[in-house]
């Protein structure tokens, strides 16, 4: 059974608790039409999902929507058409994406996965259990401050103005951490290579920082990354007021944790707003993060202003203001080799992107001519 879809009146929508607003019913108004039911996955596995409707949680197949393509698959967080009705159940269609945290997949083919959908805040979760490691924060934040616009992510074109991403830091596990000097000489490090954002220590076993990370997320959808052993599934516990993801201690020897969460998971919480718990990551490719590099290290932008040459390279050139602040201690050398990596990274992963669209371009185009000459040939055959 489907059901009307109000425009003035979404705080008393059925799916309100999961995001739904007066933009989301304008977009699937076309999708009304057709009889089909608005709803939010809540989760994916095995080709398909759950999402979640006014009449419930439905399970659903999700080989319709393109499933060739990883960047257009269904994912978590995604809002979505499905079937009324029917064994099996069909995602017909996904509305475009506001934001999307993307980074690259491991295989050779330089292709982007999708790893959460519809977010407003991206929070890293780095854990103090272990020695801080300020290059993976660089990466992983060059990532969140690329997740805007994402309706290009489902191949329209059409980019989304007003809807970003924010990043949080959260340092996780800080009752490890029980001088008060120390932790804050932490979370100055983090400070540092994470302009902008908002660094805030976090303890799952004494509540500290909880009450303040609680008030972020309490509007708006926010993922949960970081590594195993972050501490992301208790966090989601503590919000939750129940253990609902499974976990299980880390290391003592590293303070790595087992991938006990091994689907990413969109959870109401109770006291307002929506949270996806990820499984942990080992890496993060860098994907289309350009922009996010030069917000993660926007003081060697800066400085590179000043250089006397437009095009410096910052190796040895005269004038160099990046240089220059190495040799005053401004700019930190292991920053700079950092932003070094990283750009060339992503060059790398667009250079590789690009050919592989011409390729595949090349390939569509060779494929209907071939079609065209073998309609042509049974043509002319009917015709003698």
């Amino acid at each position: 059974m489907s059901f009307p879809i109000p425009h003035l009146s979404t705080p008393s929508h059925p799916l309100a608790p999961y995001g739904w607003d007066d933009g989301w019913a304008d977009t699937f108004a076309p999708y009304a039409e057709q009889g089909l039911l608005p709803g939010r996955v809540v989760r994916v596995d095995r080709g398909q999902c759950d999402v979640v409707t006014a009449d419930g949680v439905l399970r659903a197949d999700t080989a319709f929507v393109v499933p060739r393509d990883p960047m257009r698959i269904v994912c978590t967080g995604d809002w979505a058409a499905v079937d009324p009705d029917g064994d099996p159940r069909f995602v017909r269609a996904l509305l475009p994406r506001r934001t999307a945290f993307v980074r690259s997949t491991s295989s050779q083919r330089s292709e982007g996965q999708v790893l959460a959908t519809n977010i407003d805040h991206v929070v890293i979760c780095v854990p103090l259990a272990v020695e801080l490691d300020l290059g993976r924060l660089e990466r992983f934040l060059a990532l969140a401050m690329s997740s805007t616009t994402g309706d290009a992510l489902l191949g329209d074109g059409t980019p989304s103005p007003g809807y970003e991403a924010h990043p949080l830091v959260l340092l996780t596990k800080a009752d490890l951490v029980p001088d008060a000097v120390t932790l804050s000489h932490l979370v100055e490090d983090v400070e540092r290579v994470a302009p902008g954002v908002q660094v805030l220590p976090v303890s799952s076993a004494t509540g500290e920082g909880l009450d303040v990370f609680g008030a972020i997320v309490g509007s708006g959808t926010s993922v949960l990354l970081g590594i195993s052993g972050a501490g992301k599934s208790t966090l989601a516990n503590t919000l939750l007021g129940e253990d609902v993801m499974d976990v299980r201690a880390a290391r003592d020897v590293d303070g790595k944790g087992r991938h006990t969460t091994t689907t990413r998971n969109l959870l109401v919480l109770p006291g307002g707003g929506v949270l996806i718990d990820t499984p942990g990551l080992r890496g993060v490719g860098l994907w289309d993060a350009e922009a996010g590099v030069g917000q993660v290290f926007s003081e060697i932008e800066d400085l590179a202003g000043r250089c006397r040459f437009h095009d410096c390279a910052h190796v040895s050139e005269p004038g160099c203001a990046v240089l220059g602040a190495i040799e005053d201690g401004s700019l930190p050398e292991r920053r700079l080799d950092s932003y070094r990596k990283l750009l060339r990274e992503n060059h790398r992963i667009a250079a590789k992107t690009d050919a592989r669209l011409r390729t595949e371009t090349l390939r569509e185009w060779k494929r209907r001519g071939a079609e065209g000459r073998a309609a042509m040939a049974a043509k002319r055959g009917r015709a003698g």
